[in-house]
């Protein structure tokens, strides 16, 4: 399956160390190898870069990993193709405009003959159940608040109960931000980290790399990074629980609001 990395906090950081050793799992230490794409998003504008290439071959990839480019919420996705050519109408992460805002989304797992009726305002471009999964969670927020964006405490159980009628039918960890919130899903594998004062160095495993961030942050500096498996040997993760839905905010997990 598919490989997801996502990024929230509480400033503007890149996702360079990050996406060093992610990337690497594009043809090189995985065999992730039918596309990738990475969304950066910048107050409400949304920089997004897709290839059909193998992240390692990638022209563009070699950009992203030496450009580094701030943003509070990441999303990237390299695919292992389950439904749909290798094209780049495929490759994640998708994006759609709701509320006024751009949503950006990214799917690891599979939904076997899931085929939602076209209907309503979202349609699918390319030929992935992700594409196509995005487009019913839009399509059901569209419809529950017409008037626009509702606050998180009533948004939060709508996108559970949809996400939980998609995760019935097949695999579906996922990333989705609108540059406000960040939401993960896991079913199977999904695992993030949240770094902070006092920081560390951080050592990549898919690349010989380490990072010391005391020399690169500031102490009220927060980043959340969220992967399918850790990126790094020497931290300690936290796995997301199958089944649970998480939202992120300024570099944490709120979990108080929905426990």
């Amino acid at each position: 399956m598919c490989q997801l990395l996502g990024m929230n906090c509480n400033v503007p950081t890149d996702i360079c160390f990050s996406f060093e050793g992610f990337s690497a799992r594009g043809g090189k230490t995985d065999h992730h190898s039918d596309g990738w794409g990475i969304a950066f998003f910048e107050g409400k504008g949304c920089r997004i870069f897709l290839d059909a290439k193998p992240s390692i071959d990638s022209p563009i990839a070699d950009f992203v990993r030496c450009y580094p480019i701030h943003s509070t919420h990441v999303i990237a996705h390299i695919r292992k193709a389950t439904q749909g050519e290798v094209a780049l109408e495929n490759c994640h992460p998708f994006r759609r405009e709701l509320w006024g805002r751009y949503w950006v989304f990214a799917h690891n797992g599979n939904l076997p003959d899931f085929e939602p009726p076209i209907q309503g305002f979202y349609q699918a471009v390319g030929h992935t159940d992700s594409e196509k999964a995005f487009c019913l969670i839009l399509e059901t927020l569209r419809q529950n608040f017409p008037e626009g964006k509702p606050s998180l405490e009533k948004l939060y159980p709508v996108l559970q109960r949809v996400t939980e009628r998609l995760a019935a039918i097949g695999v579906f960890n996922y990333l989705l931000s609108d540059g406000e919130h960040f939401f993960t899903h896991c079913s199977t594998n999904l695992s993030y980290i949240v770094r902070q004062a006092p920081f560390a160095a951080a050592h990549l495993i898919d690349q010989d790399m380490t990072v010391d961030f005391n020399e690169l942050t500031t102490p009220s500096d927060r980043v959340a990074v969220i992967a399918t498996t850790p990126l790094t040997d020497n931290e300690v993760w936290t796995p997301i629980q199958p089944g649970e839905l998480l939202v992120f905010q300024d570099g944490l997990p709120l979990k108080h609001i929905f426990n």
